[in-house]
């Protein structure tokens, strides 16, 4: 049986579904806070919910007693620990939602994980630990400890958290490094939902750097197939990065959007905000060795793919 935690979440949810899918006990775990629309991540659980191989607990992981309760009573054996409070601009405004998710929260389940012996601990980090790095592609192997923002100090405390536990206890564990995730079922919070809304609405958008952006965007189901083998493989302690490789401009991505939706956008060019880097790009070879990892899914059809269920979901938000 397999703990997911942030099964309200983006990734969780297409993880979670997944695993159910391919016939996987899943015992899901999320607070469901209001960080963005509830009403979304409410209709992803009930879509999980109906099959029966899944179990939901609604808790916080700072909640360390509530959290120990799904431990005992169901046999763990993995754990995918995808809950935290997630972005980079909110980190600005709300730094201590990330001490209590990512760093509280992040260490009563990793605490949990090593009393109850299980297996396998693969847990989320982010791109963002690479700061102001000059060398792309960004490779796991390149120093992180000049983090921007605090959401990229925190992903960083988990991974230093994580090798920490491996080395005293024999816990294996992986941490994955997330580079822009989109898809359906995505976060409103993110580029690609923010522009779909305000371009339908003939609203302006704003694009950070003059348009001179990268980002290395990722398809949520080339994430999802990572994940699936990070869990698979019990690795003693490692770090992959789970990206496309193929960083797009943002000014073609706003292309590939107004193309999709037939409409082209009002465009509020600014300079970059703090905390923001002016491009991202996996290195992916390491986690072509030893995850057997290919993202096959490329911008085009995946911002497609987000378009076709936007248009019948453009409600949440």
């Amino acid at each position: 049986m397999h703990l997911i935690t942030g099964t309200a979440g983006f990734i969780g949810f297409h993880l979670a579904k997944k695993s159910l899918e391919d016939g996987k006990e899943i015992v899901g775990y999320d607070v469901i806070n209001d960080y963005y629309d509830v009403n979304l991540k409410n209709k992803r659980i009930e879509i999980l919910k109906s099959y029966p191989n899944f179990h939901f607990y609604q808790n916080d992981l700072c909640d360390f007693d509530a959290l120990e309760k799904v431990f005992k009573e169901n046999k763990i054996s993995k754990v995918c620990n995808l809950a935290a409070q997630a972005g980079v601009r909110y980190s600005l405004t709300n730094p201590f939602a990330y001490q209590k998710s990512n760093l509280e929260g992040f260490l009563n389940i990793l605490e949990l994980s090593k009393r109850n012996e299980i297996e396998n601990f693969v847990y989320a980090s982010s791109s963002s630990v690479y700061g102001s790095n000059k060398k792309s592609p960004f490779s796991v192997a390149d120093r992180v400890d000049n983090p921007i923002s605090l959401y990229a100090a925190s992903k960083k405390a988990n991974e230093l958290m994580a090798h920490t536990y491996s080395h005293l206890f024999k816990m294996p564990t992986t941490g994955l490094r997330f580079f822009t995730v989109y898809g359906p079922w995505g976060r409103p919070d993110m580029a690609l939902y923010i522009f779909a809304k305000a371009i339908l609405e003939g609203k302006p958008i704003d694009i950070y750097n003059y348009g001179k952006m990268k980002r290395d965007f990722t398809y949520v189901s080339d994430i999802v197939q990572g994940i699936e083998a990070s869990l698979e493989r019990n690795h003693p302690c490692e770090v992959f990065n789970l990206g496309n490789n193929k960083p797009v401009e943002l000014l073609y991505f706003v292309q590939l959007i107004e193309k999709e939706l037939g409409k082209e956008a009002i465009k509020n060019l600014l300079p970059i905000q703090p905390g923001d880097v002016p491009e991202t790009c996996a290195d992916i070879d390491h986690s072509i060795e030893k995850l057997d990892y290919y993202p096959k899914v490329s911008i085009e059809d995946g911002i497609r793919n987000f378009m076709d269920w936007y248009k019948e979901n453009s409600h949440f938000g």
